[in-house]
């Protein structure tokens, strides 16, 4: 049997009927040691995962105190454009009220301004609104609060495929605007609905079939890119980009044509859409232009998806300053190359065989950098935040199936509302409207509060 414990002491008092409203958990438990599914409270799904974990949590204690972030650490990732889990999410946290209807009409709390925010990427694609979510994240940003923005794989897609769009063309980065395939075009519906609209916009632009030869690799591609490749990806990698392309450009204008658009007014979108996003001076150019990929807090390590070898290596040497600054450089040049390699596995990773690695020795760089647990969205939960083992190093896995397109495709009711609190004091609570209590871990404590020896 878990104890229940009250949140209040852990986290500022909230409106009981507030949380009711938002579906919030008002009570506390010792966080479950292994992915729980759909078993009940307390019970742990294989024998198997329990002492992976359990392992690599002794492993983290066993090198002394862990390090805590200096003030509260509020984590959010996946929103994946969905501004109204954002605002409820930051109030789900304490550190928010709002004060109105709108997507910018709200304040922080006393708590809030005490917070550093770590938005764990993937803000675009999906649904309902990407400007709404640019614009509410924006707010936040304005009010003045300490805001980390990481690079997730769908906001990096975005940005290479829009730098691929107007530079000089070559058998590695023809085809990355089509790869974006079915997933941008609800943005460049609303860029176009926005900032486009009138016929007037579109007539300096070529007819329809030179537009999509502008945004579609033509066959000479399909010959040039294996060769070209091979330098950075395996026969089998390979076969696999290519079966993937060939299928996004055969849907692509019948994609467009989903949302509405012709292939011409879908290319003054998406020119439109890079002016805004990527050119200096472009109303959300603030984006792209903040966004880190890594943080470090204490003994914490934030990404958006996961981290292997070469990437725990140069931590541990150079800092995640130094990966932060190669990140920015290096994104801005070949996009296909960038994505490919292991900066960008960063927002990528599912540790499978296809990704760069993560091994016992890129935990140890790690731990040698002080580094005990890695925060990561990415893989989304249907039962709140959970905990793992993965290669001996501790994730906390922290998307919580935010975005109501997500939501549901999935089954999940109502609009997603959740966030992980990291406090000072080496407590982390992980609240989600999916699971009835929130999460509650130490790892000074757990280990014993499950009755398991350190």
């Amino acid at each position: 049997m878990m104890t229940h414990l009250p949140l209040t002491p852990l986290l500022p008092p909230m409106d009981q009927a507030e949380a009711i409203d938002l579906g919030l958990p008002e009570s506390c438990v010792p966080w479950p040691l292994a992915p729980i599914g759909n078993l009940p409270l307390g019970q742990f799904t294989t024998e198997s995962t329990l002492p992976g974990v359990v392992g690599s949590l002794a492993r983290a204690n066993a090198l002394g105190p862990w390090d805590w972030p200096e003030k509260p650490v509020i984590f959010i990732s996946d929103l994946h454009a969905d501004a109204e889990s954002l605002l409820r999410s930051l109030t789900a946290a304490r550190a928010i009220q709002r004060n109105g209807d709108g997507l910018s009409d709200f304040h922080l709390t006393p708590f809030g301004r005490s917070c550093q925010f770590i938005i764990g990427g993937d803000c675009l694609d999906k649904g309902p609104s990407n400007l709404d979510l640019l614009d509410s994240l924006s707010a936040l940003l304005k009010t003045g609060a300490d805001v980390v923005i990481l690079a997730g794989n769908h906001d990096l897609r975005l940005y290479l495929g829009l730098e691929a769009l107007t530079v000089k063309r070559s058998s590695l980065n023809a085809h990355m605007f089509v790869r974006m395939g079915k997933k941008v075009m609800p943005l460049l519906k609303e860029v176009h609905e926005r900032y486009v609209g009138s016929s007037a916009n579109l007539a300096m632009l070529p007819d329809e079939e030179t537009c999509l030869s502008l945004m579609v690799p033509g066959k000479k591609w399909t010959r040039q890119f294996p060769k070209a490749a091979s330098r950075y990806l395996s026969d089998a990698a390979i076969r696999k980009e290519m079966q993937r392309l060939k299928k996004k450009a055969d849907k692509f204008a019948e994609h467009a044509a989903e949302v509405g658009l012709t292939i011409r007014q879908l290319y003054a979108a998406a020119l439109k859409c890079r002016e805004l996003f990527v050119e200096p001076g472009g109303r959300y150019a603030w984006f792209f232009q903040s966004l880190k990929a890594v943080h470090q807090s204490g003994s914490l390590l934030f990404v958006h998806a996961g981290i292997d070898d070469h990437m725990a290596s140069q931590i541990s040497a150079k800092g995640v300053a130094h990966v932060n600054r190669r990140f920015q450089k290096e994104s801005r040049k070949d996009p296909f190359v960038f994505y490919s390699g292991t900066i960008a596995n960063l927002m990528r990773t599912k540790y499978r065989d296809v990704d760069h690695p993560l091994t016992e020795t890129g935990v140890d760089d790690l731990h040698l950098a002080g580094i005990r647990m890695l925060v990561q969205g990415h893989v989304n939960r249907h039962s709140g935040q959970e905990l793992t083992s993965k290669h001996g190093l501790l994730h906390l896995e922290a998307d919580i199936t935010l975005d109501r397109h997500s939501r549901s495709s999935e089954g999940l009711e109502g609009i997603g509302t959740g966030a992980t609190i990291i406090c000072p004091d080496g407590n982390i609570v992980g609240i989600s409207r999916d699971y009835p209590h929130a999460k509650l871990f130490n790892p000074a404590h757990i280990l014993q509060q499950h009755g398991l020896s350190s």
